[in-house]
């Protein structure tokens, strides 16, 4: 699984490679624009100017990142900015593209266009962004707003026609799950060919006449892909579900019938306290980490599996959990387990290890076993609590 091989679902295949003419030179550029696309929005600081086409001016936009871009990527990376993190939707120059120039496809995701346009110094060619809502190619090809609709909509306003002489467009290869090529040319006149995986080797691709390498075919999920993606699984975990956790435990194993007591509520909850953390990391790094080493293809077991190890590691070593009774140990490795699958079950959004097909599967079997496994463990928590005051 340390690499997949790109086959295209879609209905019919890509076009045949461009001829690719190699850029005739540069050209005037005019003064930045006093706005972006025709709105009175501030201009971003990568846009340096613009250049006149038939169908108005295009902004042109830098090749090299400012620490401000990088810094824009680590904080996309470990919280929620990422959901802000996007580009105005429309057409962009880089160098001083003209009429036979190549038009590349992008998402709006800033960090996904920031990365193709550093790779495109010393190149003259159109970048047409997409609105993907602020979602990278892939996921936005699953979710559908990398699409075939989306692609001529941007066609169309963009007056594409217009600014090039050609008929063609790349499109990134990830992207291929959300794009029907035939539908793209009997829709906009335009013939899709899909580019190669990472932006890296576009440039390679447009100086070889668009034709691509089965290296540049060639997926490859490494670790290093898997770590910078885990912060983007943990962050949301131990923000939105990890408090409300922590404040029911807390509460359930505090309360008695003279009240809640903040030193049984201490007691009897940090090791659920501790598991859950366990679960989280279990699922959102451990899982990731080791991707290609865990049997089984289906991202939840995956997570089960590794769920079932930390947490039969944690009781096994840490004294906290040396008074659990019966019902604490059947509650422990019921729900946690199932926890971290839940939790690993989402990276699926973030990798190329699984189609939608694969996911909804996926969902269809596990979010029955969540759920009812949540149930039996609220059931067997509350049998505990009742056995505790002496009512049963």
């Amino acid at each position: 699984m340390a690499e997949l091989k790109f086959i295209s679902t879609q209905e019919g295949k890509a076009e045949t490679p461009c001829s690719c003419p190699q850029p005739s030179g540069p050209r005037t550029q005019a003064a930045p624009p006093a706005s972006l696309h025709g709105d009175t929005e501030t201009v971003p600081r990568w846009v340096t100017g613009a250049v006149t086409t038939a169908a108005g001016p295009v902004p042109v936009v830098a090749t090299t990142l400012t620490p401000g871009d990088l810094w824009g990527h680590v904080r996309c990376r470990v919280s929620a900015y990422r959901n802000d993190y996007a580009v105005r939707p429309g057409l962009y120059a880089v160098g001083a593209p003209d009429r036979s120039s190549e038009v590349l496809i992008s998402a709006n995701y800033k960090l996904s266009f920031d990365h193709l346009r550093r790779e495109l110094q010393g190149l003259d060619v159109w970048i047409l962004v997409l609105d993907t809502k602020g979602i990278n190619v892939w996921c936005a090809a699953g979710k559908g707003t990398f699409g075939t609709e989306e692609l001529a909509l941007r066609i169309g306003a963009s007056q594409l026609d217009r600014v090039v002489e050609h008929r063609r467009i790349i499109v990134p290869q990830l992207g291929a799950p959300g794009i029907a090529a035939p539908r793209v040319k009997r829709a906009t006149g335009f013939r899709v060919q899909y580019g190669p995986v990472h932006a890296k080797d576009i440039r390679t691709f447009i100086e070889a006449g668009c034709r691509a390498t089965q290296e540049m075919r060639t997926v490859r999920f490494t670790l290093l892909d898997r770590l910078v993606l885990t912060p983007m699984e943990i962050n949301p975990a131990m923000k939105k579900y990890f408090p409300l956790y922590a404040a029911v435990i807390l509460a359930v194993f505090g309360l008695q019938p003279s009240g809640i007591i903040f030193s049984a509520a201490l007691s009897g909850g940090l090791p659920f306290l501790l598991l859950g953390l366990l679960s989280i990391l279990a699922g959102a790094f451990l899982t990731p980490l080791m991707l290609p080493l865990i049997p089984f293809r289906s991202f939840a077991v995956k997570g089960w599996i590794v769920g079932l190890a930390s947490v039969f590691a944690a009781v096994q070593a840490g004294p906290l959990f040396s008074r659990y009774g019966t019902v604490l140990h059947i509650i422990t490795y019921l729900f946690f387990p199932l926890a971290s699958s839940y939790v690993a079950l989402q990276f699926t959004g973030a990798t190329t290890f699984t189609g939608m097909s694969g996911v909804k599967k996926e969902l269809k079997i596990a979010i029955p076993l969540y759920v009812s496994s949540a149930a039996i463990s609220v059931v067997l928590l509350c049998l505990y609590k009742l056995g505790e005051w002496r009512i049963l």
